[in-house]
């Protein structure tokens, strides 16, 4: 593997990791995009090396700063546990899901999903300059 290689894995990976524990966002919304467009994997490719770096105990860290400051408490623990289990069982559909339909057609609806919750999310912030709540 060639040095720049290493250093934009290291440079996806990093950027992944303070965002992911900044807003909650990583896999999906920075890793797989810079995958492709950095590397160039096909989105089947990115998708699996996104779910692969995810199976060590990714966010442990993160999670126990969160805690530490209160904003995780028991009911959050069990209800991230419940999450946990059914993304589990969702990983292994999905995954199946993926790898029948053309490739194009995944990217088309990865792309979809993405820019509706941007565009959401952005509506929703908005507020900071229309001084509404």
């Amino acid at each position: 593997m060639e040095i720049s290689t290493i250093l934009i894995l290291m440079g996806i990976g990093l950027a992944a990791g303070i965002l992911s524990g900044f807003v909650g966002v990583g896999g999906g919304v920075i890793i797989i995009p810079a995958l492709i467009y950095f590397l160039g994997y096909n989105q089947l490719q990115a998708q699996g090396m996104s779910l692969t770096l995810m199976l060590p105990p990714i966010g442990v860290l993160a999670f126990y700063n969160y805690y530490q400051k209160g904003h995780i408490d028991k009911m959050g623990i069990i209800s991230a546990s419940i999450m946990a289990v059914l993304f589990i069982i969702g990983g292994f559909v999905g995954s199946k899901l993926a790898l029948k339909i053309p490739v194009n057609v995944v990217k088309l609806l990865f792309g979809l999903l993405m820019l509706y919750v941007s565009i959401r999310m952005i509506m929703s912030g908005w507020s900071v300059f229309t001084n509404e709540e």
